[in-house]
């Protein structure tokens, strides 16, 4: 439990200067390119993939600690297509500059993952 309670100290701060400050970034470019995914959805797919990841890795450490960084693996690859399929109507659609989108969307998920990264590290070190 206090795996999870360090984790969420850390992840919610995180989360809002991070929603914030893209937030902003969008609103003030809103009039000149027009955004197909607004930032609430990007933040609640980054922020839930990212939560239910880790809730998963603290589990596996705790029955099977050699395995959690195989686990982290294959999360990251599921959460890879999971982010594919919440791209599909973005892929399917005739955005005239797909450039923009497709950073609205990366920026913050390599950021999230990169914020993973470092707690399954942390996690895997300590068991």
């Amino acid at each position: 439990m206090s795996r999870t309670v360090d984790f969420i100290k850390y992840f919610v701060p995180f989360s809002i200067v991070l929603f914030a400050s893209q937030y902003l970034v969008m609103q003030s470019l809103s009039s000149q390119f027009n955004f197909f995914y607004s930032a609430w959805s990007i933040y609640m797919f980054n922020v839930v993939a990212t939560f239910a990841v880790y809730l998963l890795l603290i589990y596996v450490n705790k029955t099977f600690p050699t395995y959690t960084g195989f686990t982290f693996l294959g999360a990251s690859l599921f959460r890879m297509m999971a982010a594919v399929l919440f791209l599909i109507p973005f892929i399917k659609s005739d955005v005239k500059n797909p450039i923009t989108d497709v950073s609205s969307f990366f920026i913050p998920y390599f950021l999230f993952l990169l914020f993973e990264t470092y707690f399954t590290i942390r996690l895997i070190n300590k068991s």
